[in-house]
């Protein structure tokens, strides 16, 4: 972490660009197509236009003077929000026209597979465009309420529409094989969770990960008291000789896959995602879990999910029989764990 003069520094850099670059897109720099009033002196450009000034604005401050070393996704967003702050002040538009003010390079794609879920899926909807993406891939599956109408209602989105209610894992795999961007975003329509929490894991992605996991180790109870998925999870991590990653899993959204990792696994693997993470772990690909939003308090509660042995938790267990069984089939039966020699082993017992 950088000290308080030099973060302070950072911020006032940030603000300055911020203002200039604002300055310059109101003088007319670029605008003209869009403009909110007649042209003529004093008029502003239209927030569309705005917009996509501002993110490259941003994106150009932050790409120049970040050459060196690439700052945390906390410090990228602080210097973020102070430039949109200048931009907005020097350009006439509202801070909340310009978005999230994150600094991202590439193209993102979001994969939301939604099942009866016209309650959230509006808001869900709202927080991601406030980002810089690329496209907006819905799967509705086997939606029986107002969900398609919620779509509906906003331009831009592609929708996948199966009658049929195949689950939210073959939803995600349908939507991947459509998505085009650099990197994936993977998420569920029951959960609206703020842009800036979803940008950190395309920040991640972009910082050099493959995968990118939820880190939900903090919401979870002692081992003793966790329940049987959980315990999968982290068996299979440790069986993968990744025991860092403890229960974090692509079974949890959100996740973030690089275009490499998909080019790596195939997006038909998605459908069985204990699957998907082991053949990730097996191809060498990087995988973290740098980010953590709750899920657990989010996640909505239904008949199939909640209870002992309930459906949805009998379905990951198989899922994840099914990755061990992948894994053997690559490594062996012994998987990264050796077998040391009796003399060997008496010498560990020993503690010599």
């Amino acid at each position: 972490m950088p000290g308080k003069k030099s973060a302070a520094l950072w911020l006032e850099k940030a603000r300055t660009a911020g203002r200039e670059a604002g300055a310059a897109w109101r003088e007319g720099s670029g605008a003209g197509a869009e403009s909110g009033a007649e042209s003529g002196a004093g008029a502003v450009p239209g927030p569309a236009a705005g917009l996509k000034h501002f993110r490259e604005a941003l994106f150009g401050w932050f790409a120049g003077f970040h050459q060196a070393k690439r700052p945390s996704f906390a410090e990228a967003l602080s210097q973020g929000l102070v430039f949109r702050d200048g931009y907005a002040g020097s350009s006439g538009l509202q801070p909340e026209q310009l978005g999230a003010p994150v600094p991202l390079a590439g193209t993102a794609s979001v994969v939301i597979s939604v099942s009866d879920e016209e309650e959230t899926i509006g808001r869900l909807l709202d927080e991601l465009q406030r980002l810089p993406l690329q496209e907006i891939i819905v799967v509705l599956n086997g939606c029986t309420d107002h969900s398609f109408a919620e779509v509906r209602k906003r331009s831009g989105i592609l929708m996948v529409n199966d009658p049929q209610r195949l689950g939210h894992d073959v939803g995600r795999s349908i939507g991947a094989a459509l998505a085009g961007g650099d990197a994936v975003l993977f998420l569920d329509g029951d959960m609206a969770v703020p842009a800036e929490e979803l940008a950190a894991f395309l920040y991640e992605q972009e910082s050099g990960a493959d995968v990118v996991l939820n880190n939900i180790t903090g919401f979870l109870p002692v081992y003793g008291r966790q329940d049987e998925v959980s315990r999968c999870k982290l068996f299979l991590n440790q069986a993968l000789g990744r025991p860092d990653l403890h229960s974090n899993s692509l079974t949890a959204v959100p996740h973030v896959l690089s275009r490499r990792t998909l080019s790596h696994i195939g997006t038909s693997v998605l459908a069985v995602p204990p699957k998907a993470q082991a053949a990730a772990v097996l191809a060498g690909l990087h995988v973290t879990a740098p980010c953590t939003v709750d899920v657990i308090r989010r996640n909505r509660l239904r008949q199939s999910n909640s209870g002992s042995h309930n459906k949805v938790a009998q379905l990951i267990i198989g899922d994840h029989a099914e990755a061990l069984g992948e894994a053997i089939r690559r490594r062996g039966p012994r998987l990264h764990w050796t077998s040391l020699p009796r003399a060997e082993l008496a010498k560990v017992r020993n503690g010599r």
